[in-house]
């Protein structure tokens, strides 16, 4: 597996399906410094599993109370990712903003919560992927987007800005 197209995305059927939410705040999301698990050490936004009988939604909003401590208003969908990694494991993700959250952010035994400035975003220790669709969520633009991961390492990816489709 080398390529995308060495996929069978008709039937493909992944291990996992998760969510990201990303609170956002003035300029500023909150992201965590993931203490555990898939991407350990890395930067991200709350998120995780989906448990039986959850919808996206109510899990995106369950991950980010466990992991930061707050819970998000109103959150909304923003994209639609699928990752397969060379060594078997694949995981569908859906990923969701929120402009506001109650409760107050707290480290966890999962996170450290970092509210980060929009414009500052660090990017050398976040997945390589999110440089690519991150700036379509920030925009408020949906997108959809497919990635072969090998370990960190980014093989080969698609992604459509769905802003786009029909113009």
């Amino acid at each position: 597996m080398k390529t995308l197209s060495d996929i069978a995305w008709d039937t493909w059927v992944p291990k996992d399906v998760a969510v990201l939410l990303f609170v956002m705040r003035g300029g500023e999301a909150l992201l965590i410094r993931k203490k555990r698990g898939l991407g350990a050490g890395k930067i991200n936004a709350p998120g995780g599993r989906i448990e039986p009988g959850e919808t996206p939604e109510q899990a995106a909003i369950r991950e980010t109370q466990e992991e930061v401590g707050v819970t998000p208003s109103e959150p909304r969908r923003r994209g639609h990712l699928r990752f397969q990694f060379v060594d078997g494991y694949s995981v569908e993700c859906y990923v969701f903003s929120a402009d506001a959250c109650e409760g107050t952010v707290r480290e966890t035994d999962e996170a450290v919560p970092l509210w980060t400035p929009l414009d500052a975003l660090p990017y050398e220790e976040m997945w390589s992927d999110d440089r690519l669709w991150l700036p379509m969520m920030l925009a408020g633009r949906p997108f959809r987007g497919r990635f072969l991961f090998e370990g960190d390492t980014m093989l080969d990816h698609e992604l459509l800005d769905e802003g786009d489709a029909g113009r």
